[in-house]
């Protein structure tokens, strides 16, 4: 991805060089809910990634502006929970620390990155098979060429691809490009359809495979992690770089008025003038709202999921590893235990955290929790043994209808303009590739782009 840098932001001006100070997100009373708007600043609609990262940039550039989150805290989708002494990430999420966006944004050390086992497990055939990556566990990835996770000559290939240097193919589908690989079905079925589906939330593979490339080319050259305090650690060290009075939650937009300045209207009737322009920094179905000018060419509907967590005083592993089905059969996509990579996770000396994802709904939607949550025990128990799990109890479930925007082909993921109206800017996943670097990328290339007006507009 591209990373044109105006003159005017300078990367040492970014706050990446330095610890973030490790305090709460904000909330009504840190973050003022009546901080004004300044009579020449940037509105930016939306707190996730992708308006933290446009901030980030603003504020960088020393420009004015006031971020308006509808919620009672930030991160959007990328927030962490704190349910008797365990952290719930809203839904499985890990950062690969190769994202470069990412690597040039954040100060990883105070995030505490937790690395994940660079492998998985596999449960195919009634029993747990090992998936390692050759290259930092060649003795573990020696023994597990005779697996039924793949043929050798599969896993020759994905040796093989790992090492090439990234190159420049035509747009398909991710099964397509697997399939063009030579890859054959046992490996694509058993491992990469449920890694990636924990992914992209896509078991049909359907999804662009310029995503899987980004992806295949950060996890062959960095880490899956976890910070060591949550998922929301991250929106969390952006946050803590901008100034309080710069951020208003609860602060839902109902419309945006064109006009020059363009006018937002919240929620409580107070309207505020964006006299030098407005980011649109929410999820896919919430910025088709406030901007019907905008088109989606989505021709399958969003991605979702469900998270369900467990307190578990009895787990049957103890390494910091994915879990995947590959039986082709169940509810179950992957699973983790995240107290196994990271221990914070968890209270001191306490109860494992379990988590499971579940791709759609798994069939749940009129289903009760505790519903879902017994048929995943049962279905785990097969993987397991009864004993194992019969002990597990169900701590809290998130149904995310929305986790991203369909991204299958033909995509513009890097060609996307984000000027959408007179002083109106748009941004997020959906505006570029649907990870947490491609929202990063996006708050910035909107930002970058209202500059670049506001210059032209006094020269």
């Amino acid at each position: 991805m591209a990373h044109l840098i105006l003159p005017q932001i300078p990367a040492s001006s970014l706050p990446t060089s330095t610890p973030a100070r490790r305090t709460p997100l904000p909330t009504r009373s840190s973050a003022n809910p009546q901080s004004p708007a300044s009579p020449s600043s940037i509105l930016i609609i939306g707190g996730g990634l992708a308006g933290l990262a446009a901030a980030t940039h603003l504020h960088a550039a020393k420009l004015p502006f006031l971020l308006l989150e509808s919620s009672d805290g930030l991160g959007g989708r990328v927030r962490t929970d704190s349910v008797d002494g365990f952290l719930l990430d809203r839904g499985f999420q890990i950062l690969l620390t190769a994202y470069p966006e990412a690597r040039r944004l954040l100060h990883f050390p105070s995030l505490d990155l937790r690395p994940f086992y660079p492998g998985a497990l596999v449960f195919h055939s009634g029993r747990l098979h090992r998936v390692a990556d050759p290259f930092r566990r060649p003795i573990d990835s020696l023994l597990s060429l005779p697996n039924p996770i793949g043929s050798v000559l599969d896993k020759l290939i994905v040796g093989i691809h790992r090492l090439r240097a990234p190159t420049s193919s035509p747009e398909t589908t991710i099964s397509h490009r697997l399939r063009a690989l030579g890859l054959s079905p046992s490996i694509i079925d058993r491992f990469f359809r449920p890694f990636l589906a924990g992914i992209f939330f896509d078991p049909d593979l359907s999804t662009s495979s310029r995503l899987f490339d980004f992806i295949f080319q950060c996890l062959a050259a960095g880490d899956n992690a976890l910070p060591a305090l949550g998922i929301g650690a991250i929106p969390t060290q952006l946050a803590a770089n901008l100034p309080s009075s710069s951020i208003r939650l609860q602060s839902k937009v109902l419309s945006i008025v064109p006009g020059n300045p363009p006018d937002v209207n919240l929620a409580g009737g107070e309207t505020l003038a964006a006299n030098l322009g407005v980011i649109v920094a929410v999820e896919q179905p919430e910025a088709l709202r406030l901007l019907p000018q905008i088109k989606t060419e989505s021709r399958r509907p969003a991605r979702s999921t469900v998270c369900l967590y467990f307190v578990a005083d009895r787990i049957p592993v103890r390494e910091p590893v994915l879990i995947l089905n590959g039986s082709g059969e169940g509810i179950v996509n992957n699973m983790c235990f995240p107290t196994n990579v990271s221990a914070s996770y968890g209270p001191a000396g306490g109860s494992a955290l379990v988590s499971v994802s579940v791709v759609g709904d798994g069939g749940g939607a009129g289903r009760s929790d505790e519903e879902l949550a017994a048929e995943v025990v049962r279905e785990l128990g097969g993987w397991f043994g009864p004993e194992e799990v019969r002990s597990w109890k169900l701590l809290r479930t998130y149904r995310i209808g929305f986790a991203q925007p369909d991204q299958s082909p033909p995509t513009e993921l890097t060609d996307k303009d984000p000027r959408v109206g007179d002083g109106v800017y748009i941004c997020g996943d959906h505006w570029s590739s649907a990870t947490f670097d491609g929202a990063l990328v996006s708050g910035r290339r909107a930002a970058e782009a209202l500059i670049r007006d506001m210059i032209a507009a006094r020269s």
